[in-house]
């Protein structure tokens, strides 16, 4: 008799820091790393300077955070829209800036995507994303999904940046299992398929004058 494998909640936790992992280093051109230890949280949180969320359901669902401090945002962005060859003066300087904003939210799009893609080909089964909300931010907001998760689980994983500024990754998401009970082929990734994706959404961040900074959500939450 075959022997099954389980895949747990840490494990689609696992596959979510790589997607993080991988886009950030392939868009900024520089090394991204995340701690091989992960927090175990009650709650999540948008925390200063700049929050980004997004919610997935499907399969299973969930609620990805990013926060990021001033120094890793403004680092990001520089490395990013300089890769695509715009001259340093043309840059912000301040994190505030919708630009900053714009970058991180399609980034985080590229992110999500990327793990639901991952989680199509490794354990074909079918999530769907909604659109990053990002905010600017100087206080700490609870964000929690408005329905109920079977079981939450949540955590926390602080990534690092090329200059060792560091930022967060929160997940909340159902406790879950999947038991693979016999071997199957799983899709093969074409790795330039991340590369081409953020030419495209780069050329897209520098030329929309549509603003991912939701300006009615920060309104609504009085900030």
């Amino acid at each position: 008799m075959a022997k099954t494998k389980a895949i747990s909640t840490d494990d689609v936790l696992l596959m979510l820091c790589g997607s993080v992992k991988k886009v950030l280093s392939v868009a900024t051109q520089t090394q991204i790393s995340y701690s091989p230890m992960v927090q175990k949280i009650t709650r999540t949180c948008l925390r200063p300077d700049i929050g980004c969320f997004v919610l997935f359901d499907g399969s299973f669902s969930g609620l990805v955070i990013m926060n990021f401090s001033a120094p890793a945002a403004m680092e990001l962005y520089r490395a990013y829209i300089m890769s695509m060859g715009m001259p340093e003066s043309k840059l912000t300087t301040q994190h505030t800036s919708d630009k900053v904003g714009n970058m991180l939210g399609e980034l985080m799009n590229q992110i999500v995507g990327d793990f639901t893609g991952n989680v199509g080909s490794e354990l074909l089964v079918s999530i769907n994303q909604n659109q990053p909300k990002m905010l600017t931010i100087n206080k700490e907001v609870v964000v929690s999904i408005d329905t109920n998760l079977d079981r939450a689980q949540a955590r926390r994983v602080s990534f690092t940046t090329a200059n060792r500024n560091v930022f967060y990754m929160e997940l909340a998401m159902d406790r879950t299992e999947f038991i693979q009970l016999h071997e199957f082929e799983r899709e093969e990734t074409d790795p330039d398929r991340i590369v081409e994706q953020v030419g495209q959404q780069g050329a897209l961040t520098s030329t929309s004058s549509q603003s991912l900074v939701d300006q009615s959500l920060l309104d609504e939450l009085g900030l």
